[in-house]
């Protein structure tokens, strides 16, 4: 499989600017023969939270429909966050995009960063979603979820091969991205693939370094600080082969791991 990182600098609050790079990136991609296309969290709007409820829509129609509509175009598979509307309030979402132009699976970020004021304005998720495709399976994560080792363990357990995590995670934070990214990939032998965004936002800047990670822990590509695609081609079965070898899975001992 091949994946393009579409690490971007968001238009605040200007989800018409945005969509229209979106579309020149999955351009990009589609022309060097990517199939999946990764997109920053809340890349139509940037953190324009106040305005959330403006926004929100339903993940069938809206940005989201617009999104499945640029997949269809260009063949690809889609993956980024977005504000959808939900029955408690608007709620930070991923959606998969198909070639086809369906959208195959939505998931809402479990857990709110507070430093960005996401507990004030948003609802969180209710549960974690596994998508099965063609490709492999893949768990879907939000930026601060990648604190939280127990969401990625689960995904490893119930057969996920790799992970997306989408992101607007600032500076000064880059060592704990770094360090996460690869924690998560090592501990749990399967892909990571995250993509964060670049720019400034109200006195706030990001520091992109978006990556796709292999099961060894090693990097198959890291971006810089610059916005543009980064492309990296990943072998899902080498998930099998890293866990054959140390067969950490085996070896677990749930039963004794509280006190």
């Amino acid at each position: 499989m091949k994946i393009a990182l579409g690490q971007m600098d968001i238009a605040f609050g200007d989800p018409d600017a945005n969509l229209k790079h979106v579309a020149d990136l999955a351009a990009k991609a589609s022309a060097q023969q990517a199939q999946l296309l990764v997109l920053p969290e809340l890349w139509s709007t940037g953190y324009d939270l106040e305005n959330a409820s403006k926004y929100a829509t339903d993940v069938s129609s809206g940005i989201f429909a617009d999104t499945a509509a640029i997949a269809a175009e260009f063949n690809l598979h889609i993956v980024g966050s977005c504000l959808s509307a939900g029955s408690a309030g608007p709620r930070n979402t991923i959606t998969w995009a198909t070639p086809e132009g369906e959208i195959i699976a939505d998931y809402s970020k479990l857990h709110l960063f507070r430093l960005m004021d996401e507990d004030q304005y948003l609802s969180a998720g209710d549960a974690p979603v596994l998508v099965e495709t063609d490709m492999g399976n893949a768990g879907l994560s939000i930026c601060y979820d990648l604190r939280f080792a127990e969401l990625f363990r689960g995904y490893a357990l119930d057969g996920a091969q790799f992970v997306i995590v989408p992101a607007e995670w600032p500076n000064p934070r880059k060592m704990h991205w770094r360090t996460l990214l690869r924690a998560r990939a090592i501990e749990n032998q399967m892909f990571v693939i995250a993509c964060n965004r670049v720019g400034e936002e109200n006195g706030t800047t990001f520091f992109g370094h978006s990556a796709v990670i292999d099961p060894w822990g090693e990097y198959l590509v890291e971006a810089g600080e610059d916005p543009g695609l980064y492309f990296a081609e990943i072998d899902v079965a080498e998930v099998d082969r890293v866990r054959d070898r140390i067969k950490v899975f085996e070896d677990r001992r749930p039963d004794v791991y509280r006190l």
